[in-house]
């Protein structure tokens, strides 16, 4: 069961070609260096709303790169899309079966049964399937010849210490599973710099799935077994990327998306499953004491990062395809490629809003403003308080809304996309003396040096709503609009006046 609209893609260049056939990929024949002129290219073309990038030619001091680069994969809210599988159109389709898994409402009849439990069967179910001779492991080096300097690994912004893996999906699991255990492995995107030869600092938060294995594994003394796959299909990248309910793996749900079983093989060195279509595959361990200082790299924020600790990854194997191609991507002040991703996951992410409150009309968390700092809230108004509960709402129900450190909620009349719409409400709807609650003390990301302590600091709420009730002593403004008979006569009339306004103006 599948609600696909697009030909299933095992792997990244099955969907690189889909991409060129729709001219929505353009390659680069002229040598380009990985230090610094692949992201300033990358940064002017993703702007644009520009194709996929290949670059035939990546070279840095070791001279050309053994393998081609493709960048701007997910540089477009289209490509993000299909690589879900389907139009942009039907993202809130998989949005809403997100919604359902994390809570199922109540089946209406037989004939709802039959229309959803397919869908919701399959993302419980999906089985990987085991592959003996996988493509990812067609090339290996291991021991010591694992040398990380023979990938065309990036240097993004000037200042930066080492070649930074910017796409790398990391693979874990916990301590008492077994490495067959797909159910429980987790896959999330942590950045990598190299450190030499065959070593690599995984970078993460403390909140996310591998940083928790890891501590699970670090308990017991263990150095844990990891597996990072660069170069997926499309469906098993975004997987990882997806605000997923703890129970469900994010390889498993790839197979939904994909409308295939998933394909693992065995690694070389370690107690792990890996995807055997991905294009490159580092195995290694990650220590349960040695850390080193990452950074400072370009963040998401459009700042460097302070340097911190991070765990060490010691690199048994990498092996590849026959013919493999890297992929790789910057990070920087928005618009940059997770900030495209983090537009479409706010769409998806509307369904779960709207199940816990339901007077939520939309949500908007602006690009332009780190993606989740900043929320524009809409809602269906109908008593005094509400704007602030469903701040207190939004606050304390989504993970990534620990973060937002400013809110805005507008009535349901305002296009929380369109700024024009926020700044009249803003200017017409809100009273600072009455309508700003501040918090302090609360979870921040501590990659926000504006905050006062690392990690701790306040949030804004702003309510622009109309006031009602309480809210407000005086007798509220009345909204201008034209009425509906004036404004159907001007329609019948508008063809012919706009056709001699541009007879006119040329």
């Amino acid at each position: 069961m599948t609600f696909r609209d697009l030909p299933v893609f095992r792997d990244l260049r099955s969907f690189a070609r889909f991409l060129e056939q729709g001219k929505s990929l353009a390659r680069i024949s002229e040598p380009v260096s990985l230090v610094h002129e692949m992201t300033e290219i990358h940064r002017r073309v993703l702007a644009a709303g520009g194709p996929a990038l290949w670059f035939d030619k990546a070279t840095s001091h070791r001279g050309a790169a053994s393998m081609p680069v493709i960048a701007n994969l997910f540089g477009t809210p289209e490509r993000v899309a299909a690589g879900f599988g389907v139009r942009l159109s039907r993202i809130r389709e998989l949005g809403e079966l997100l919604a359902a898994l994390r809570e199922p409402a109540p089946v209406d009849g037989l004939k709802d049964a039959m229309n959803r439990w397919p869908m919701l069967r399959a993302a419980l179910t999906t089985r990987p399937q085991n592959v003996a001779r996988p493509e990812c492991q067609s090339q290996s080096w291991l021991g010591g010849d694992v040398d990380l300097g023979n990938l065309p690994i990036q240097t993004c912004w000037p200042g930066e210490p080492a070649p930074l893996i910017t796409w790398p999906l990391v693979i874990t699991r916990p301590p008492d599973s077994d490495a067959e255990e797909t159910a429980r492995m987790n896959l999330g995107v942590y950045r990598m710099q190299a450190l030499g030869k065959d070593r690599a600092i995984l970078r993460w938060l403390a909140h996310r799935g591998g940083a928790a294995h890891h501590r699970a594994w670090s308990r017991r003394g263990e150095d844990m077994p990891v597996a990072v796959a660069i170069g997926a299909d499309p469906a098993t990248i975004l997987s990882a990327v997806l605000p997923l309910p703890e129970t469900i793996s994010e390889l498993r749900f790839s197979g939904v998306l994909r409308g295939e079983r998933p394909r693992v093989a065995q690694a070389l060195t370690i107690p792990m499953l890996v995807p055997a279509d991905a294009e490159i595959i580092l195995e290694g361990f990650v220590s349960a004491t040695e850390t080193a200082p990452e950074g400072p790299y370009g963040d998401h924020t459009g700042y460097y990062n302070c340097v911190e600790s991070f765990p060490v990854m010691r690199i048994t194997a990498i092996t590849m395809r026959r013919d493999p191609i890297y992929l790789t991507t910057f990070t920087g002040r928005p618009p940059d490629e997770p900030s495209v991703i983090g537009a479409v996951l706010n769409d998806l992410a509307l369904p779960t809003m709207r199940r816990q409150i339901p007077e939520i009309a939309d949500v908007w968390l602006p690009p332009e403003a780190c993606s989740y700092r900043m929320a524009i809230v809409s809602i269906r108004k109908s008593y005094p308080g509400q704007a602030r509960r469903v701040m207190m709402g939004l606050w304390g129900m989504l993970p990534q809304f620990n973060y937002t450190k400013t809110m805005i909620v507008v009535d349901e009349d305002i296009d929380v996309r369109n700024w024009t719409d926020v700044a009249w409400a803003l200017a017409t709807r809100m009273d600072p003396s009455r309508d700003l609650a501040i918090l302090s003390g609360t979870p921040i990301d501590y990659l926000d040096f504006a905050s006062p302590d690392p990690g701790l600091g306040g949030k804004l709420g702003i309510d622009a709503t109309n006031k009602i009730g309480a809210e407000t002593r005086r007798e509220w403004g009345k909204t201008l609009s034209m009425s509906e008979e004036v404004q159907r006569r001007v329609d019948a009339l508008w063809p012919c006046i706009a056709a001699r306004f541009a007879k006119g103006l040329a």
